[in-house]
């Protein structure tokens, strides 16, 4: 899995590539969290991953649940089909802001 984090006019952009499972999600967990502590509005581009366990929910879950308490913006952005199924089987696309681009999440948590 590869990761970049960009900012875009104070809003931080987190886009993931490749598998996010239980190997991989350690780091995107780190990552996650490291980008809520900056306080800034935040986007997650989903666009590049093909697989997405359970594992690699729970990063995002906790991510989503410490944004909140700071009263940070998070959503995910440009969900790739697969990884869109396991978030509709886990319910969680209930639970996150899902924007269909990146363009559509900047516009939303601004």
């Amino acid at each position: 899995m590869k990761h970049r984090v960009t900012e875009n006019d104070g809003t931080l952009v987190v886009a993931f590539e490749g598998d996010v499972d239980l190997k991989t999600s350690p780091e995107a967990r780190k990552v996650l969290l490291e980008t809520v502590a900056r306080h800034l509005p935040i986007i997650v581009d989903l666009s590049g991953v093909q697989y997405i366990d359970s594992s690699g929910v729970a990063s995002l879950i906790e991510a989503y649940q410490k944004a909140r308490k700071t009263g940070q913006k998070f959503a995910l952005a440009a969900v790739s089909d697969s990884a869109l199924r396991v978030l509709n089987l886990a319910r969680m696309d209930k639970v996150f802001t899902i924007c269909p681009s990146v363009a559509d999440g900047l516009a939303k948590v601004r």
